[in-house]
């Protein structure tokens, strides 16, 4: 028998290699002659470049950038040949604050665009920028001010590039940018598909979790929709409903408009990058995926979303572990798993959860394995 373990990485608690040597100890545990192949997988957002670097060798390249609060810290960014691989969490992400300092009303994304501008001065023409993970909530003003746009008020004064004064530009100017937005590839990866404002816009899914009050995630979508009139007005684009507009608080608009950036499924572009189909010319009898949270919005083009699609088209039966599971119904029939078995069921407390996700992971594994043996199911 032959398993392909194949999860994202369990947010705030294990890596996707970790989650996959988990998975793979309860496997074993039951029987240790099924055959196993890992292939830690990512979907865009953070983490993404830890998966690439396990498929190529990427030299690292650290830079001094301003946070999202613009404070200054040394971020990194990989590099291979002509591309640079730039991830925006590293510069703008929710990790780099602390719980009180979190609020996306007053959040830049200026330290991507400072990232962006040393891959281009370095020469890289071919830039991919994974945009998971974001503090922020400002269409990427952050990151186009580091690159030489400038945003005005009615006063004709610059203004600062947060989240808070999207709703305060009344012009756009690109007549002095650092770079030629022609000379270079910008490719945007990401792991959503939200539209830039409205009810499943950027503010109103994603600002809350990233501190802002039900007064300034208001603001900031009237702000969005502001931002996307200016963008429509003095950069003649149409930005709000393309897919992966909101990501990462509207930097996916962000980079399409201000970089011409094509937008790719975070999950599609990992599979294809890591060559992950190349394991199904062989006789694979079970995909087991996972990560930390399984819910509605992994129908939108998570990990466990491009394995479902891969389960379909191969007609390979697969499981998912997670650490906790919202929506199972929805995710059961709209995904068809064999099962969801996650680690919060197990009955023990967040902190254990977190703590010992580990032996909790392989302890589930091995009930996945032991069940279906005993139920005699066809692929065992």
């Amino acid at each position: 028998m032959k398993i392909l373990i194949a999860p994202d990485k369990f947010k705030g608690s294990l890596s996707a290699i970790e989650v996959c040597d988990a998975i793979e100890r309860g496997i074993k545990r039951f029987d240790s002659t099924i055959e196993i192949i890992k292939h830690p997988l990512a979907d865009g957002g953070e983490g993404t470049l830890d998966i690439l670097n396990n498929h190529f060798k990427l030299e690292t390249i650290s830079v001094l950038v301003k946070d999202p609060l613009f404070n200054d810290i040394t971020a990194t960014y990989k590099v291979s040949e002509n591309t640079a691989f730039i991830e925006m969490s590293n510069a703008s992400g929710l990790q780099l604050l602390n719980l009180n300092q979190r609020n996306c009303y007053y959040t830049s994304t200026f330290g991507t665009g400072q990232l962006i501008l040393d891959a281009i001065k370095k020469g890289f023409k071919e830039i991919i920028l994974f945009i998971g993970g974001s503090a922020t909530n400002d269409a990427g003003i952050g990151m186009a001010a580091a690159l030489g746009y400038c945003f005005y008020n009615l006063e004709n004064q610059i203004l600062n590039p947060i989240g808070k004064e999207l709703i305060n530009i009344s012009r756009i100017e690109n007549e002095n940018l650092f770079f030629d937005i022609n000379e270079i590839n910008f490719t945007v990866v990401c792991d959503v598909k939200n539209p830039l404002y409205g009810e499943n816009g950027a503010a109103y899914v994603y600002g809350k979790q990233k501190g802002a009050s039900f007064e300034e995630i208001k603001l900031l979508d009237l702000g969005l929709q502001n931002f996307s009139n200016q963008v429509l007005k003095y950069l003649n684009q149409s930005i709000a409903n393309n897919e992966g507009a909101g990501a990462a608080g509207g930097l996916g608009a962000g980079a399409i408009c201000f970089l011409k950036a094509k937008i790719k499924s975070g999950i599609d572009f990992v599979i294809e990058q890591t060559q992950f189909k190349q394991h199904l010319n062989n006789k694979i009898d079970l995909i087991i995926t996972g990560e930390g949270s399984v819910d509605k919005q992994t129908l939108e083009g998570k990990a466990v979303k491009g394995i479902s699609d891969i389960s379909t088209q191969y007609n390979i039966p697969y499981c998912i572990i997670s650490g906790i599971t919202k929506d199972k119904g929805l995710v059961m029939q709209s995904l068809k798993p064999k099962s969801i078995k996650s680690v919060m069921e197990l009955n023990v407390s967040f902190d254990d959860a977190i703590q010992n996700a580990s032996k909790h992971i392989e302890n589930i594994a091995f009930e996945i394995i032991k069940g279906l043996k005993e139920n005699e199911d066809t692929i065992l």
